[in-house]
């Protein structure tokens, strides 16, 4: 077998890394399989690890390779992947070694379903993914992007692919952020087939980007005889992104939802991301209006600050009177905040409850004029509350009878 390289390498250790490990491959001309392993689990796993690494191999039609593992508690679909990532390195091969569900197990998730928070994982780090969905965010992100090195982006892809087929999601949405187009089109083939429910698409700057990933999403569906939908969700992160902002949200029936990412935002213009969000206000409000405009959910970016509890319920409650939908996060300790200050208050219920008994009762008697007390209801206003309805009912803060104590 002809090896491209002489040495590869694939993982994570030392420091306070765990549940990862590092995997080192030089190829022999002969001599069979050679495994040397450092594992603070080889009294009790080393046999089926070493099991696991000569099938890894086997399946690569690799017969002398000398390997050296470095293991802080790496799961058998991250040895995998570590495995595979580095074999790769070395030969050129379309062959994938799959372990778990991918779309076979596909759990289809709503176009407008709620989407207060979602949390990001970096693609490279799966001690971090194993247990985040007990947390109960929205959505949980495996990101391919910022939170990956360049020189890390290889192995990452491996990661989250068997990320989606093995981890317990514990009911999230199952979230990808790829590479920025024409990067992330390479990443799509390591997520599309493999159970994914919403790609997130950085720094888009065109409609002809999300058309592009589109194209793509397509092709891999017909390959892999995939029917359930992917959902995007573009991100807008510069100037012309703003510019286009309703261009991108209209550009696909796929787009469920845009954000904005204000870090990068600000540093295209030049400034500081500031506490009160002076320097991103037209930006904020632009995206928005354009998620509205196409009837797609507007999220805010992350709030940066992970110990600043108070600054962070006071930016969402900022967010959503501005109309947004949801935010990102950074620490699982930002999603109770989060969710707690985008969820309806008990006046804001009552509220709501009042209009949609209103519009419920003009129906009844043929009346297409909605009013309460004296005042008259518009459309938009009674679509609003029937919305801020269904969200008491899912959270728990309304029970099944709300419409007789409101009658």
């Amino acid at each position: 077998m002809d090896y491209k390289e002489k040495f590869a390498e694939s993982g994570n250790a030392g420091g306070r890394t765990r549940s990862d490990c590092l995997v080192m491959l030089e190829p022999m001309l002969s001599g069979g399989i050679k495994i040397s392993m450092q594992s603070r689990v080889k009294a009790l796993f080393g046999e089926s690890i070493e099991e696991l690494i000569r099938e890894v191999l086997n399946y690569f039609n690799i017969q002398n390779m000398s390997i050296s593992l470095t293991d802080t508690g790496a799961l058998p679909w991250v040895l995998a992947a570590r495995l595979e990532a580095a074999i790769k390195k070395l030969i050129d091969t379309d062959k994938e070694f799959l372990r778990g569900s991918g779309f076979e197990s596909f759990t289809p998730t709503a176009r407008d379903q709620f989407r207060f928070s979602r949390l990001y994982l970096p693609g490279n780090t799966p001690s971090l993914m194993i247990n985040a969905g007990l947390h109960k965010p929205n959505g949980l992100i495996l990101d391919l992007e910022d939170a990956v090195a360049y020189s890390k982006k290889h192995e990452a892809r491996f990661i989250v692919r068997n990320a989606l087929r093995n981890l317990n999601f514990y009911g999230t949405e199952k979230m990808v952020r790829i590479n920025q187009v024409p990067m992330g089109i390479e990443d799509l083939s390591y997520v599309v087939p493999h159970g994914v429910n919403l790609i997130l698409l950085p720094k888009c700057e065109s409609g002809d980007q999300v058309k592009q990933v589109n194209e793509e999403i397509d092709k891999l569906k017909t390959v892999h005889g995939i029917r359930g939908q992917i959902w995007l969700m573009p991100i807008i992160e510069n100037a012309l992104g703003v510019i286009k902002a309703y261009e991108i949200a209209s550009s696909a029936g796929n787009v469920v939802a845009m954000a904005i990412g204000l870090e990068d935002y600000t540093a295209d213009l030049g400034c500081r991301r500031s506490l009160d969000g002076r320097e991103s206000f037209y930006a904020r409000s632009a995206v928005v209006n354009a998620c509205k405009a196409a009837g797609i959910q507007a999220i805010d970016s992350v709030f940066s600050d992970v110990g600043d509890m108070e600054g962070l319920a006071q930016t969402v409650q900022e967010s959503k009177s501005l109309g947004f939908d949801g935010m990102g996060c950074i620490h699982p300790r930002q999603i109770k905040v989060i969710h707690e200050n985008f969820a309806p208050g008990q006046k804001e219920l009552e509220r709501a409850c009042k209009i949609v008994t209103a519009f419920d009762i003009a129906g009844s008697k043929g009346l297409g004029v909605v009013s309460l007390g004296s005042k008259m209801i518009d459309p938009p206003v009674v679509k609003r509350a029937e919305r801020v309805v269904t969200l008491g009912l899912e959270l728990g803060l309304l029970n099944e009878n709300w419409r007789d104590e409101n009658e």
